[in-house]
């Protein structure tokens, strides 16, 4: 596993999101107040962008237009986390927000 330093965020998504548009995702929050909850299986993946806006940083993952739910964001991202197999693809990411809350997304 390597950490993505926030100053690479915007640049790393960008990328991500070019050599991974279209992969299938998982994408589940593991939050010890909540609980663990898939939010989204087997969709295939339009975006990941980070906004640093002047209110609060935030990171919006996207699936294609007729998936359900077709967005879900992240507000107050703090730690990335990405996972790579043997060949270098990454095959998972996790994001810690402002609450600790995780949210791992993994790649098909």
């Amino acid at each position: 596993n390597q950490q993505i330093t926030h100053d690479r965020w915007v640049e790393f998504f960008d990328q991500f999101t070019q050599d991974n548009r279209g992969r299938l995702i998982k994408l589940e929050i593991v939050n010890q107040e909540r609980g663990d909850e898939i939010l989204i299986e087997n969709a295939p993946l339009w975006s990941l962008v980070y906004a640093p806006v002047p209110q609060g940083h935030k990171l919006t993952l996207a699936t294609e237009k007729d998936e359900v739910p077709p967005a879900y964001t992240i507000l107050a991202p703090k730690i990335v986390w990405k996972a790579e197999d043997a060949q270098g693809q990454v095959v998972a990411l996790e994001i810690i927000d402002s609450s600790n809350a995780q949210t791992i997304l993994s790649l098909k």
